[in-house]
């Protein structure tokens, strides 16, 4: 094939901190980015609805495809530690076009649930001091474009300033520097992680009446069953046997309750050990989340019951919900705690891997040089990470004054873009190592078949997805946008952005689209430096 090979990232090379992140840092940072608080009040209850009382149950099978990722970043990792991660290895193993989309589909997602994490970051800030933005319904500002009115409420406008505040200081905070990132996602996440330890913990004792608590009247003491996936059936035909759809429906939900461990390895070239360390960082923290989550859809659904989380008055937010009867007054307060910190380290370590995704891009010629930009004093991506900032005020700005429910949908097409660049990453692996697999019963496990099945239920989750939103039955606004669901119209047209714009780089910047597949050869795993492995002949063409 013609073309060349793109060259082997050295750690540091792109001018970024060197040995800044240690592993348990980097283990923070990759849970922190998945808000474990604010991913459970928000998708607890969805998940609920779907399946009832095996909740926990689907977090153990959601785990599975995530886990199997995470294998393939430890592996990929391990040969090429390149910030770009996703981009630069699918690129390498499947191709630039498909790698530059991969890219993109990175990009678009963070930019979009930086909207969503402001506005909870924003409301959180408001519920606690006391006050309800919901209820601050006073009209403050009429627009009138066209056929088509818009009404901004004083609630509204005091959280899109909030909001917008939230997204330039953490801006600000991934601007100065990595060190300082990390130092305060670890305070946070301690905040986050011990407050919902104690949740489950309270509720648990008085579920089962420890220490003299008094029984709440609709307890349900957990069993062993609520682990079992092959429970699950279909909530309205509970006697028909097990469900693939209602499964379908709560993995869905769950796989977006785990998204985000991958930061810990975009900040691999920041890292010490940036070979192994973000690798075994990952693993390590989807395994802290599963448990996190396992625990806590536990405690919550036995604390009232099922169908107190699958009301519609508590499904949104069912931490919020429970918070009072669980924790009483004043400790609740530790519950909206939590969920505004884990929004806010959320929307940190969402800024630190879309600008070193950008940097990546930049750096091997995908999209303009000013994006790779490293400031001189921080070595941070200057550029991209501003550029994220500004671009996330905008998008968050424009979708809230449009509506709050189109917002909501833009959340929703979500899982279509995380399930794109999670499964491609996962075939990336088992087609670069190609050549390994068969060397051992481990490579052929770990590189080839359990990184292909993250990637297959992925796909399928994304198939799953665009069918189910494509009923605007199932959308937030619960109107059609040329005859189907807004999220997935959210989605076509983010797709149709990614495609134009990857045209146009092809015809200005075509060195990066001549770029060869590549194949690793067979010391690819030896952790010998970059510069070793490109001086053999096992990198074809």
């Amino acid at each position: 094939m013609a073309g060349t090979t793109m060259d082997r990232s050295l750690p540091g090379r792109k001018g970024l901190k060197s040995d800044a992140v240690g592993f348990v840092n980097g283990v923070v940072l990759g849970v922190a980015s998945t808000a474990p608080a604010y991913s459970l009040a928000a998708s607890l209850g969805i998940v609920v609805v779907a399946v009832g009382v095996q909740s926990p149950a689907i977090m153990l099978v959601a785990f599975l495809p995530m886990g199997a990722i995470a294998a393939a970043y430890y592996y990929l990792n391990r040969v090429d530690p390149d910030c770009g991660t996703s981009f630069t290895w699918v690129s390498r193993a499947m191709g630039p076009w498909i790698g530059w989309l991969t890219g993109w589909a990175i990009i678009v997602a963070d930019v979009i649930v930086m909207a969503n994490l402001a506005e909870i970051a924003a409301v959180y800030t408001f519920l606690l001091f006391g006050i309800d933005t919901y209820s601050l319904t006073d009209p403050v500002l009429n627009i009138a474009i066209g056929n088509a009115a818009f009404v901004v409420t004083l609630g509204d406008a005091l959280v899109l300033v909030a909001g917008s505040l939230w997204i330039a200081a953490m801006t600000a905070v991934c601007y100065i520097g990595i060190q300082v990132s990390a130092r305060i996602q670890f305070g946070l996440l301690a905040v986050e992680l011990f407050t919902l330890a104690l949740f489950a913990i309270v509720a648990l004792v008085r579920v089962y009446g420890l220490f003299g608590t008094e029984i709440p009247a609709d307890a349900v003491q957990p069993t062993l069953a609520w682990l079992n996936p092959f429970a699950i059936v279909a909530q309205d035909a509970p006697d028909a046997g097990f469900s693939w759809t209602a499964m379908a429906a709560g993995l869905i939900a769950a796989i977006f309750i785990y998204w985000g461990w991958d930061s810990t390895v975009s900040i691999n070239e920041e890292s010490e050990d940036p070979y192994r360390g973000p690798g075994k960082a990952a693993l390590v923290s989807t395994v802290v989340l599963l448990l996190t989550f396992v625990l806590v859809s536990i405690a919550a659904q036995a604390f009232h019951g099922p169908q107190f989380l699958a009301d519609p008055a508590n499904s949104g937010d069912v931490l919020g919900a429970l918070g009072k009867d669980v924790l009483g007054s004043p400790l609740y307060l530790l519950l909206v705690v939590s969920i505004l910190t884990s929004a806010a380290a959320s929307t940190l370590t969402t800024i630190l891997p879309t600008a070193r995704t950008a940097l990546s891009m930049a750096d091997h010629g995908a999209i303009p040089g000013y994006w790779g930009r490293i400031h001189p004093q921080f070595m941070t991506p200057s550029t991209a990470t501003v550029g994220m900032g500004v671009g996330s005020i905008a998008f968050y700005v424009v979708l809230r004054l449009i509506s709050a429910n189109v917002l909501y949908d833009a959340i929703a097409a979500l899982g279509i873009m995380i399930a794109f660049y999670y499964g491609l990453t996962g075939f990336a692996s088992a087609i670069f190592f190609r050549k390994l697999l068969l060397r051992s019963p481990r490579n052929l496990l770990f590189i080839g078949i359990v990184p292909v099945f993250g990637g297959v239920v992925l796909f399928w989750a994304l198939i799953q997805s665009v069918i189910d939103l494509s009923n605007p039955a199932n959308s937030y606004t619960g109107t059609d946008w040329f005859g189907i669901g807004p999220p997935v119209v959210i989605a076509a047209v983010f797709a149709v952005m990614g495609l134009v714009l990857m045209f146009a780089q092809r015809i200005y910047r075509p060195a990066f689209f001549r770029h060869r597949l590549e194949v690793a050869d067979a010391d690819a795993l030896d952790l010998k430096p970059p510069t070793e492995l490109m001086e053999g002949p096992g990198i074809i063409g």
